[in-house]
């Protein structure tokens, strides 16, 4: 009898699973107290903080925001990433690795340094606080989590599939849409949903350079435990944890988390 299958296996991969969802759980759990501040056990169950959410518009507003932001970010990245990652699969040229550890940089360097130098260049260049800006800002910190996913896409493609179409007369446009693209389609999949949610919660480098007309829902989030502890912050937290399972669920009841993620059929 071996750890991994037998009771202790068992065991363990239950302690580990639960000790992955505890916080999850403890979240949702507190968003339905009645009680004015953050309590568990709490003495009674109420919407009264999921009903709150509706009555404070900077939370909805600050939701919409990073959706769209998020959005953009990923779908930018994805643009860039898409290029760089052929490239570099399938050239053999000079930097190729000092041009891909490049790309992935922006991994290596903490957010708070990041978001410091981001407020010192913007604010010279006077894009501290615009839509803009922090949009740029973003696209480079997600940028290396497209390309990775990409990449790992591309570094298996076969140059013959390319070859053959262009000998039967299909045009390296043609190629690329219809031989090309669908081939790496899983990491630009998994690539724009791993960047989309690096943006959404993004925290650490967006509070240096937000301003009240660019403030996320993170950001947004900070400055409110900053002057309550009431239990708002879990209510909003429990509706992004529920929406996302929902998301997840509907992607994987209609299309397939396989097939999306990975390319194969059920």
């Amino acid at each position: 009898m071996t750890l991994r299958n037998g009771p202790i296996g068992l065991i363990f991969h239950t302690l580990f699973i639960a000790f992955i969802l505890a916080p999850i759980v403890m979240v949702c759990a507190v968003a339905f107290t009645s009680q004015g501040f953050i309590s568990l056990p709490t003495e009674g169950l109420s919407l009264r903080w999921f009903r709150a959410i509706l009555d404070n518009p900077r939370f909805i507003d600050a939701f919409w925001f990073s959706l769209g932001l998020g959005a953009l970010s990923a779908t930018v990245a994805i643009v860039l990433a898409v290029p760089a990652s052929l490239a570099v699969a399938r050239g053999r040229f000079r930097g190729r690795e000092a041009l891909l550890a490049f790309f992935m940089s922006p991994l290596m360097i903490p957010h708070v340094v990041l978001g410091l130098a981001f407020l010192k260049f913007f604010t010279s260049a006077g894009l501290v606080g615009t839509y803009f800006g922090l949009a740029v800002a973003h696209v480079i910190i997600v940028m290396p989590y497209a390309l990775r996913l990409v990449l790992a896409s591309a570094t298996g493609l076969d140059p013959v599939l390319e070859r053959a179409a262009m000998s039967l007369g299909a045009s390296g446009w043609t190629t690329f849409r219809r031989i090309v693209l669908p081939l790496v389609l899983p990491g630009i999949v998994s690539g724009w949903v791993i960047a989309f949610i690096t943006s959404f919660d993004e925290l650490t480098m967006s509070i240096f350079i937000a301003s009240p007309s660019t403030t996320t829902l993170p950001v947004r989030i900070f400055l409110h435990i900053e002057d309550t502890i009431d239990p708002l912050v879990t209510a909003v937290s429990a509706v992004l944890i529920y929406a996302t399972a929902i998301a997840v669920l509907v992607l994987d009841r209609f299309i397939g988390l396989e097939k999306l993620f990975v390319g194969k059929g059920r």
